[in-house]
């Protein structure tokens, strides 16, 4: 009977083991994710800043494909601007993925060692008996 026990607790325990190997899984995925946005803010911050700079007669071109074309730099100032309030939006999304995914994974740890004492305790008084 205790081996039946064993069994299933055994069971359970590899199903919640890989639900926090998942949960690792997406948090690596949503921290990589999140370094590409770091370095896309920081490469439009720069942009920003260099347009700033720029006296308001300085040519802008915007490269389409491998055609550079001509842009207005009020309208390239918008665009850039615009991009960054997007990207900062995407980072405080990551951001609150990741902190989500935190709690997750905590409260896996949690249960995957509440089962690994069942576990191990079962397994012990196994051992007595025999």
């Amino acid at each position: 009977m205790g081996t039946k026990m064993d069994s299933e607790l055994q069971k359970k325990l590899t199903t919640e083991l890989e639900k926090f190997q998942a949960l690792q899984k997406d948090h690596q995925k949503f921290v990589k994710a999140r370094q590409v946005l770091d370095g896309q803010l920081s490469e439009n911050t720069l942009v920003k800043e260099e347009l700033v700079k720029l006296d308001s007669s300085a040519n802008v071109y915007k490269m389409i494909g491998p055609v550079f074309v001509k842009q207005d730099i009020a309208e390239a100032k918008e665009v850039v601007q615009k991009r960054i309030d997007y990207i900062s939006g995407e980072v405080k999304r990551h951001e609150d993925m990741i902190k989500d995914l935190d709690k997750k994974q905590e409260s896996q740890k949690e249960i995957l060692q509440k089962l690994q004492t069942q576990f191990q305790q079962s397994q012990q008084k196994a051992a007595i008996k025999t």
